[in-house]
């Protein structure tokens, strides 16, 4: 009898340990509840249309001089977010001349739902954005950018590890390998070991990609574009060490590191202060037209050998509930 219930409770584990997973890893939904014009910003709603034939919610904000089509800066939240968190971001990029396209990521703000969320998933619906902005008539296609937080960083890595067109990225508060960040969630939460792993497992095969593959330790070395990696040095949930791991494994010096004092996971206020060099890194790579690297050449050779393996975590930090 003992027997039978232990191989029933282990059936019913099987049969609803995906359901579990996928629910505690469930992005959640903010949906917008302001707009540009609350910012004194111009602005035109839109739909974007995905591979999958899902629509992500969007505002173009256009650039304020008539000088024919700009220069633009596509906008990422990170997990649970939505565009209306980042248009602080917006506000010095449109001051100085750029156009701005923010847009929520799928199962996030007004977006349509789709499936489970996860980091690959971030960077299709950026990749899907990058060809939509690409058609408007007032941007200039050969001078794209975007910028992303945490987990929408994590995607402009990865975005900039394989698509060409895009000249110039910025990733704010990105992790440095998916793996120790939910392992160290996991850990955190008391689960065994074992159970970890298998869990860890599960989720690589339902975001249909291996967790090294698209570790932002490991796409800055295929980055094809400029790269300004901003952390906060005070970030509790992804430490700045983190950071320092990104960096370390980049392949040439076009990757610089902005260290941000007194400045957390989530400090937007910290924009005000150091937006200048936000503005100044964009405005060197796609303010006007800069020679583009070749993706087969390196020009400086790199710390290859750093480590960007998911031991290298700092197994005491707060980390949040994150898909990746």
């Amino acid at each position: 009898m003992n027997l039978l219930i232990l191989c029933t409770l282990l059936a019913a584990g099987i049969v609803l340990a995906p359901v579990l997973i996928q629910r505690a890893y469930r992005a959640p939904r903010i949906p917008e509840q302001g707009t540009p014009a609350d910012w004194d910003l111009p602005y035109r709603e839109a739909r974007i249309e995905t591979r999958q034939g899902k629509e992500l919610f969007a505002w173009l904000i256009p650039a304020d001089q008539d000088l024919g089509p700009a220069p633009t800066v596509l906008i990422l939240h990170g997990w649970g977010g939505n565009a209306e968190q980042m248009l602080p971001f917006a506000v010095p990029l449109h001051r100085a001349g750029f156009a701005v396209l923010l847009f929520d990521a799928r199962n996030h703000g007004r977006s349509d739902r789709d499936g489970l969320s996860s980091l690959p998933r971030f960077a299709e619906d950026l990749e899907d954005a990058l060809d939509w902005v690409a058609q408007r008539p007032e941007v200039d296609p050969q001078r794209l950018a975007a910028l992303g937080h945490s987990v929408g960083a994590g995607a402009v890595l990865l975005t900039a590890s394989r698509r060409p067109e895009l000249a110039a990225a910025i990733s704010i508060a990105a992790f440095a390998h998916p793996e120790q960040l939910m392992e160290r969630h996991l850990r955190s939460k008391h689960i065994p070991r074992p159970i970890v792993w298998l869990v860890l497992r599960f989720i690589e095969y339902r975001i249909q990609a291996r967790f090294d593959d698209i570790a932002p330790c490991r796409t800055i070395r295929r980055a094809q574009c400029p790269v300004l990696l901003v952390h906060g040095e005070d970030d509790a949930r992804v430490p700045f060490a983190e950071a320092d791991q990104i960096h370390a494994n980049r392949r040439d010096d076009r990757v610089t590191l902005l260290p941000i004092p007194d400045a957390g996971h989530e400090s937007i206020e910290a924009i005000d202060r150091h937006a200048d060099k936000l503005v100044a890194f964009l405005s060197r790579h796609i303010a006007t037209d800069q020679p583009r690297f070749s993706g087969d050449t390196l020009p400086f050779d790199a710390p290859g050998s750093s480590s960007c393996s998911p031991a290298d975590s700092s197994a005491g930090s707060e980390i949040a509930s994150t898909t990746c």
